[in-house]
C-alpha cells in the first residue's frame, strides 16, 4: 500500500534540506550561508529545518554524510569484500572512483573544509573520523593483502597510503586556483596509480 503524500513529503525533507544546503554552501561558503537561507531554499519554514538540524553545524555533518560519506563508505565495502586482486582494483574499482572525486560534489565539500576548516575545527575532525581515516585504513588493507598474497612487496606505501590519494587532492587544487591552466586530471590520477603499482609489485 503505497504512503500518504504528507508522508512520503515529511520523509523525503531531510534530504531536500540537505540538498538545498549544499548548494548554498557551494555558492556562498560555510561562514557566509545563513540558515534561513537554506530554508528558504528548501521550501520550509526556520522553524522546521531546526526540528531536522538543531545547528548549521549539523547541517554541514548532513551534507558531509550525504555527499561523501555514502560514496567513500560504498568503495570501503567494495574493497572489504571484492574478489579481484589488490592490482585489479586498485586499477579498475579505486582508480575509476578517484578519477570521479575532482568534478564531484566531494569536491566541493573538501574545497570548504581547506577555506574555512581553521576556523571550524570540529568540522574537520568529523571528516577526519568518517572519511579520511576510514579511507587512509581501507587502502592501506587493499596494499597489506597484495603483500599477503604475494603480489606486492612489503614497501613504506602500506604505511602511506596518502600516496594513492595524492593526485586527487593536486587535482582538486589545480581545479580551484588554476582553472585558467588546463590539466588532464584523469591522466594524473592513472599516471600515479601506474607508478605505485610499478614500485610494489613484488
Amino acid at each position: 500500500m503505497a504512503q500518504p503524500r504528507n508522508q512520503r513529503r515529511k520523509e523525503e525533507r531531510p534530504q531536500e534540506i540537505t540538498e538545498a544546503a549544499f548548494q548554498a554552501f557551494a555558492e556562498k561558503g560555510y561562514a557566509a550561508t545563513r540558515v534561513e537561507e537554506v530554508a528558504k531554499r528548501a521550501g520550509v519554514s526556520k522553524g522546521l529545518l531546526y526540528l531536522y538540524f538543531k545547528t548549521k553545524e549539523e547541517l554541514f555533518k548532513a551534507v558531509i554524510r550525504g555527499v561523501v560519506i555514502r560514496r567513500v563508505d560504498a568503495l570501503i565495502a567494495a574493497v572489504e569484500t571484492t574478489e579481484l586482486s589488490s592490482e585489479d582494483f586498485a586499477r579498475g574499482p579505486l582508480l575509476e572512483f578517484m578519477k570521479t572525486v575532482p568534478g564531484s560534489p566531494i569536491a566541493v565539500v573538501i574545497r570548504l573544509l581547506i577555506s574555512e576548516g581553521h576556523r571550524h575545527p570540529d568540522l574537520v575532525e568529523y571528516y577526519w573520523d568518517h572519511v579520511v581515516s576510514k579511507g587512509l585504513a581501507a587502502l592501506s588493507g587493499l596494499i597489506e593483502r597484495g603483500v599477503e598474497r604475494g603480489e606486492f612487496r612489503a614497501t613504506a606505501v602500506s604505511e602511506l597510503p596518502q600516496l594513492l590519494i595524492a593526485p586527487v587532492m593536486l587535482a582538486m587544487i589545480w581545479r580551484m586556483l588554476f582553472v585558467q591552466h588546463d590539466l588532464d586530471t584523469d591522466k594524473l590520477i592513472s599516471t600515479q596509480i601506474d607508478m605505485i603499482l610499478a614500485y610494489i609489485k613484488a
